[in-house]
């Protein structure tokens, strides 16, 4: 039974997502900002900072600000690795978030603890996943993937890193394998992957 009330919860999470307006890519950050990130597990707050990567720090400000990583899983939590979390809903990404790039910016910081990042498969591909680094991961400084080197950092967790590192790791890369049912059958992905912990909301902290 407790089984079924978390899947139904998590199901219930991707519901109320707010319409896409590509006014939202007008919208520039501030310098620095903070954003908490209200989780299963508790709250966590990220600083991000434009010094780092102009544009990705831009397009997450955006991204938040208009509800982008609400009712979300962490859909991979590798122990010692990242946690990573992200769109998969294609109503909510494809000929909308996705056909703004965001273009590629050189690695100005580092990928230590704590500090977060936007994956990537290749060139211009960052925009819908992120990552938070659970130890110091240099070696995502300067490695090379599809062409591009390195996940430029956007900033970093300064209160709640203790609550990220709760997040239920159980699964580790094992979610990636099936990694398209969350796109296309989110319902028999959560069941697959009950203990996944979610986002509740993330905001800006005014």
């Amino acid at each position: 039974m407790k089984k079924t009330i978390i899947i139904a919860s998590l199901i219930a999470l991707s519901c109320g997502k707010s319409t896409f307006n590509p006014k939202w890519m007008d919208e520039k950050a501030p310098q620095t900002f903070q954003a908490r990130f209200e989780t299963s597990q508790g709250d966590f707050e990220i600083e991000f900072s434009r010094d780092l990567s102009p544009k990705a720090v831009d397009r997450v400000y955006q991204q938040i600000n208009h509800k982008f990583y609400d009712r979300i899983v962490f859909y991979r939590v590798v122990p010692n690795f990242v946690a990573q979390f992200g769109h998969m809903d294609s109503t909510a990404t494809a000929n909308n978030w996705d056909r703004y790039k965001v273009e590629d910016e050189p690695v100005k910081g580092s990928n230590l603890k704590g500090v977060i990042s936007y994956a990537r498969a290749g060139q211009n591909s960052r925009g819908n996943h992120l990552f938070i680094n659970l130890k110091d991961n240099k070696r995502l400084d300067t490695v090379f993937y599809n062409k591009v080197k390195g996940f430029p950092p956007l900033g970093k967790v300064y209160k709640g890193m203790d609550v990220v590192e709760k997040l239920y790791s159980g699964y580790g890369n094992d979610t990636m394998n099936v990694y398209d049912l969350l796109a296309v059958n989110r319902k028999a992905f959560l069941k697959k992957f009950p203990k996944l912990d979610s986002i509740k909301r993330a905001y800006i902290i005014k």
